[in-house]
């Protein structure tokens, strides 16, 4: 019994699907390079570290609640624990308020800064699940929320959070617009039918140019920025190739509007988060 009700909260959390959470943490772990200047230590790794991967869990938590009507018309979410069924709305709820509060737990051995921050982070990602009933755009959205660790890292360091941090978050931002639309093409046909809004269907035939053009604003802006900070810009130039090259693959993989292959596309997408996190850890 126990060990039947331990493997639907992992499957309810995606814990065998790490990518959602390491999407999160790269940037998240780049900004703390950046904001400290080079190592921050271990225990603001280890805090974003877990506070990341909990958040994301508590955020799978409410995203399936809110969904659970819509994830049973979508091929890909229809045998989800709350969907079918198998976990209840208040249980699943309870779940990730545990996993939120642990998070909670964690960012009160941080600052007072962090702290404040922290119930914005929470407020946005609470919003999204909903966005996307009255957003064209919702992968917009959810931009803000897997980007809020950039500005919760420069306050944990500094006490405040700077201009560039918040530009930080709106490079991110675009990131997150190209791998979330590659994974809204994989469901664009259910979408269509059950009249839910992704940028997938407003982008319409412009989707596989958009997410291009989305990772290329993404490193562009994210050079800019992050160049003047380093004192080995040739590290940051390698991490941005090895990004740039994933990114090409990438168009090959979505270029014909394929299921796997968009599916696949979203799934190694944090190869591209690694990529520049190294370029950054080197550089600084």
């Amino acid at each position: 019994m126990f060990s039947t009700k331990l493997s639907l909260y992992l499957d309810l959390i995606r814990w065998n699907r790490p990518a959602g959470w390491l999407l999160l943490l790269w940037p998240t772990l780049s900004a703390l390079w950046l904001a400290a200047g080079g190592f921050p230590g271990w225990h603001l790794i280890v805090v974003f570290t877990l506070g990341t991967i909990l958040m994301r869990s508590a955020g799978c938590c409410v995203n399936d609640v809110a969904d659970r009507e819509f994830d049973k018309h979508v091929k890909r979410t229809a045998q989800r624990p709350v969907t079918s069924g198998r976990i209840g709305t208040r249980e699943a709820l309870l779940v990730g308020a545990v996993l939120a509060l642990a998070a909670f737990g964690l960012v009160l051995t941080t600052n007072a800064a962090a702290i404040a921050w922290s119930f914005a982070a929470l407020a946005v990602a609470l919003v999204y699940p909903y966005a996307k009933r009255y957003v064209s755009m919702p992968q917009a959205v959810l931009g803000v929320a897997f980007s809020f660790g950039i500005p919760m890292a420069f306050a944990a360091v500094k006490g405040d959070v700077p201009v560039l941090a918040w530009a930080l978050l709106v490079g991110n931002l675009f990131w997150v617009l190209a791998y979330d639309t590659e994974y809204a093409m994989v469901d664009r046909d259910d979408d269509l039918k059950i009249g839910m809004k992704t940028s997938a269907i407003t982008l319409g035939r412009w989707d596989v140019p958009a997410v291009l053009g989305f990772y290329v604003v993404y490193l562009a802006l994210w050079s800019w920025l992050v160049l003047p900070a380093l004192t080995r810009p040739w590290a940051w130039w390698l991490g941005v190739a090895v990004a740039g090259a994933q990114v090409v693959w990438h168009g090959t993989l979505i270029a014909d509007r394929g299921r796997e292959g968009c599916f696949k596309a979203f799934r190694l997408n944090h190869w591209v988060g690694l990529a520049v996190f190294c370029g950054v850890l080197l550089g600084v």
